[in-house]
């Protein structure tokens, strides 16, 4: 799918947290989801020694907090802000089961693109 202005400013916000809150081991990950109705949520992944929590299941228990019922897409970024992940495997259980037609960005920074939440590669 081809990327739009909004997704590359979702990449911005997205780089923009991980900037600013990545700055210690508990904190490595952020990610950043437009809402349905054109508004942005993020969120930092929680590590700790006995688990943790993903940005992307951070960014859904957001999302629920503040009412928001769709997400339409959603980035992971990592190394503060100079890569862009793809969510783990139980993330992208979780993200199919309540997003099934979620839009994920992933690719290289100088060549991003967008995949359904079902296509993204193993």
């Amino acid at each position: 799918m081809e990327l739009r202005d909004t997704d590359r400013a979702l990449v911005q916000a997205a780089t923009a947290v991980a900037k600013l809150r990545c700055r210690s081991q508990s904190h490595t990950v952020a990610a950043a989801a437009r809402t349905a109705d054109g508004r942005v949520l993020s969120g930092v992944n929680v590590h700790h020694g006995s688990g943790g929590a993903c940005a992307e299941l951070v960014v859904v228990g957001t999302a629920a907090t503040q009412g928001v019922t769709q997400l339409e897409t959603i980035v992971t970024v990592t190394d503060r802000g100079r890569t862009v992940g793809v969510p783990c495997a139980d993330c992208r259980q979780v993200l199919t089961d309540h997003f099934p037609s979620l839009r994920v960005i992933i690719g290289e920074l100088d060549a991003l693109r967008v995949a359904g939440i079902g296509e993204l590669p193993g």
